[in-house]
């Protein structure tokens, strides 16, 4: 049979929109946001332009706090770190969450969430979002129950232990249940970033979870070079200490240009805190910044400086920007504030209040804690 020119065009036509509809119906749309949830290693409240810093550059989170919401009365999970990133994940209070302290696990690893733990990545992996965790873990020693893979996240890419996160030089780290053997002369950091930015790109096309732990600026104050700060008059342990913030604030800056380079900017939900306030270790002074702001305390201390830390979030068209709030808010908000976001009903035992309300700028439908609420108990 012939047919005409009109009817071969009609033909291609008809082929190219099924071979369309076939593609559209493979990838079908989900306008489901992505979240990245950034974590710093024991930076202060002060230790950041936005919440009053004046000497160390952090450029980036300034734009970030300036395109977006920063929170005044945010609280840490804990005043140290794994009892912290447990309020975190948990949406529990330390009088609840199964992580109270920095229990050590030798040679390698923590005292492990139990295996029956809900945490926002078995949430999130549940509703079909890709996690992934990449940093410092700190819950739950290689083979245990608290291993990122038994605890909600498809990909994890960075040190199991926190005791071993103390040096940015180490021998080994891990990749999901794969040890890794390092040369002694990568800095982590920078792996870390490269890690994630891979992984954004690989999973654009999909709603994601990034929880990237920084180790930046936690214990040894260790980094490959001082700029921009090599020639201040300033002690050599804190011109370390500095490099080390703006070195994270720089490739906070990456993370930021590779969303827009993907595409997926205005889909991506950013924020950005501290585990505790700032540290007294390895040379660092907390004082000669004034990393604590305004407050009395440091790490291990439930004082304000103890745990009082910046939130700063952005997300293009959803928050309006240069916004500021002194809405009370911890830890264990971050779960039902991401819950809420992905129309998840709220697992049993939660602590927490969603905090999305604030970020929409409906602050008239905002629930407030009545109070919260901190067990420690390794300084008595």
């Amino acid at each position: 049979m012939k047919y005409s020119i009109f009817q071969r065009a009609a033909m291609v036509l008809m082929m190219g929109f099924m071979t369309a509809k076939s593609i559209y119906a493979e990838k079908p749309d989900d306008s489901r946001p992505n979240v990245i949830f950034i974590l710093a290693d024991d930076a202060g409240f002060g230790d950041f332009g936005s919440y009053g810093q004046s000497e160390i550059l952090t450029p980036n989170l300034d734009r970030m706090s300036e395109e977006g919401i920063r929170f005044t009365d945010h609280y840490a999970g804990a005043p140290v770190c794994s009892p912290s990133r447990s309020a975190l994940l948990t949406g529990q209070h330390t009088g609840h969450t199964p992580i109270r302290g920095n229990k050590e696990i030798q040679p390698e690893g923590q005292y492990p969430l139990p295996a029956e733990t809900g945490t926002v990545g078995t949430m999130l992996q549940k509703a079909g979002i890709q996690t992934a965790a990449i940093g410092k873990w700190g819950l739950g020693y290689p083979g245990s129950s608290g291993t990122p893979d038994k605890q909600g996240f498809d990909y994890f890419f960075g040190y199991n232990c926190q005791r071993q996160a103390h040096d940015y030089y180490p021998d080994h780290i891990w990749e999901n249940e794969k040890k890794l053997i390092l040369d002694g002369k990568t800095y982590t950091h920078d792996l870390f970033t490269e890690k994630a930015l891979s992984w954004i790109e690989e999973e654009r096309d999909a709603p994601f979870f990034l929880y990237l732990a920084y180790t930046i600026p936690h214990a040894a104050l260790q980094v490959p070079d001082l700029e921009p700060y090599q020639e201040k008059d300033w002690p050599e342990n804190m011109k370390k200490y500095a490099a080390m913030i703006t070195r994270m604030d720089r490739d906070i800056g990456k993370i930021l240009s590779k969303l827009k380079e993907q595409g997926i900017d205005k889909k991506t939900l950013i924020l950005f805190s501290s585990d505790n306030g700032p540290h007294a270790e390895g040379g660092a002074d907390p004082a000669y910044f004034k990393s604590g702001g305004p407050f009395r305390g440091i790490k291990r201390d439930l004082y304000e400086g103890g745990i009082r830390i910046p939130l700063i979030a952005r997300w293009p068209g959803v928050i309006q920007p240069e916004r500021e709030t002194d809405h009370i808010s911890a830890f264990w908000d971050f779960l039902p504030t991401i819950a809420e976001i992905y129309s998840i009903p709220l697992p049993e035992g939660i602590d927490g209040i969603s905090y999305l309300p604030v970020l929409k700028n409906q602050e008239d439908n905002q629930k407030e804690h009545d109070y919260l609420y901190w067990e420690f108990h390794e300084n008595g």
